[in-house]
């Protein structure tokens, strides 16, 4: 964890080799031994849809990790090969420990929790605005090709 204006470049270099670009050159060495057909499963974050304090580094790295999954998916579509990403929220772990002690450490994990709860929130009602959009326009083409289905009756029913 480092605010922007204390972050160096061996944290930096630490974070984006591992999560992007080992990732990356993991999954293309991998590629010759998948099977058509298989599946690519890769660790995202929450981070990488919320922000949290100190943790731009780390988000950035998640978010490149989202951005390969859309990515491949188009590249690896031949071989019907499945990408997803799984977004976890805040996993308590021993590692947080060597972040902080104490009553921080309680407070960060706090803090954690209750950004991840709000994040959750969030993206449960952008859903439901997509999940209720989507139903509406159903409902108006479901409605619409009825109307188009009874002109045309109705013009041959004139007809006879």
């Amino acid at each position: 964890m480092a605010a922007l204006g204390t972050v160096e470049e061996k944290l930096y270099d630490l974070h984006f080799d591992a999560n992007v670009k080992g990732l990356f050159f993991t999954v293309q060495k991998g590629l010759p031994l998948m099977n058509d057909g298989g599946a690519i499963i890769l660790t995202g974050s929450i981070a990488a849809i919320k922000g949290f304090p100190a943790l731009s580094v780390y988000s950035a790295t998640k978010a490149a990790v989202r951005s390969f999954a859309r990515n491949w998916i188009n590249d690896l579509r031949e071989r019907h090969i499945r990408v997803n990403v799984i977004s976890p929220g805040h996993i308590d772990t021993p590692i947080l420990e060597s972040l902080q002690q104490g009553d921080a450490l309680t407070r960060m994990k706090e803090e954690i929790a209750k950004a991840v709860r709000l994040a959750d929130w969030e993206i449960r009602m952008k859903s439901r605005k997509r999940s209720h959009s989507s139903h509406q326009m159903k409902r108006a083409i479901s409605l619409a090709s009825s109307f188009s289905s009874m002109a045309v009756s109705l013009k041959s029913s004139l007809r006879h």
